[in-house]
This record gives structure tokens, C-alpha cells and sequence, in this order.
């Protein structure tokens, strides 16, 4: 089972641009990153800037619309997540327990939808789905 912890830092959603977190925020963001990988459960993990230099699309009506951030509606952000592979929910929390999170923020722990977990129709609309994620892991 694949899971996504979401790193979600209260406040980074009005953050300015070009904010980093402390060099001793991330050794001990390090130390973690380096349990998972170690642990074999580690499949990706990457920080993200902030809003602020982010853009949001929408659709109203059918078209696009570009928003440049910051997101004055935008109570919680992403600043970051981990891609994981463990053998249930309750273990993926289990690894979300260990971050060395600030009380300033949260993970929020997601299963991905496997292929598997959808009906006949919907997988029949996916066709092609699965080599389409082989070659982009390559």
C-alpha cells in the first residue's frame, strides 16, 4: 500500500518568498528521511516552496484561470510530502508519529488510489494508466 504524508506547516501560507526552514530543522528532517530510506519504505519525498511563489489554475466555466500566490483564502499549505510504501494505514501513521514535526505543524496521511481499488468501468476508462506510470518512474 502506498501512502502520502503530507507535511502541512501552520502559517507557511503567508510566507514570503524564498523562505527556508533552519539548517537544524532540516539535519533533523534529515535524520528521519534517512529512517524511512533505511527502513525500505521511502519511494519519494521532496519540500515545496511556498505559496507565494506558486500559482493556482481553475476551470470556471470550462476555462482556465491563472491565480498567482500568495492565497489570501489558503488556510493550510503544503510544504512538503513523503511517498511511502508500507503494509498498512495504521504503519504509515505510525511513521507520520516519528517526524520530528515542530508544533507548528502537521502531516496529513493519505492513501494512493491503486489501480486495484477502482470498478471495472473506471479501470476500463484508465486503460493505459499503468504504462503511463512505468515510464514516468524510470
Amino acid at each position: 500500500m502506498r501512502f502520502m504524508m503530507l507535511m502541512i506547516p501552520r502559517g507557511y501560507e503567508s510566507a514570503e518568498p524564498g523562505a527556508m526552514p533552519s539548517a537544524e530543522a532540516v539535519a533533523a528532517m534529515m535524520k528521519y528521511n534517512e529512517e524511512l530510506q533505511k527502513a525500505g519504505v521511502l519511494l519519494a519525498l521532496d519540500g515545496l516552496h511556498p505559496p507565494s511563489m506558486g500559482a493556482r489554475v481553475t476551470f470556471e466555466g470550462g476555462k482556465p484561470r491563472v491565480t498567482d500566490g500568495p492565497f489570501a483564502e489558503a488556510k493550510e499549505v503544503l510544504g512538503g510530502y513523503w511517498m511511502i510504501q508500507v503494509k498498512s494505514r495504521e504503519e504509515a501513521i505510525e511513521w507520520a508519529k516519528r517526524c520530528p514535526g515542530s508544533e507548528n505543524e502537521m502531516i496529513e496521511v493519505r492513501q494512493v488510489q491503486e489501480m486495484e481499488d477502482f470498478p471495472p468501468d473506471v479501470k476500463a476508462a484508465a486503460a493505459g494508466f499503468d504504462e503511463m506510470q512505468k515510464a514516468v518512474r524510470k
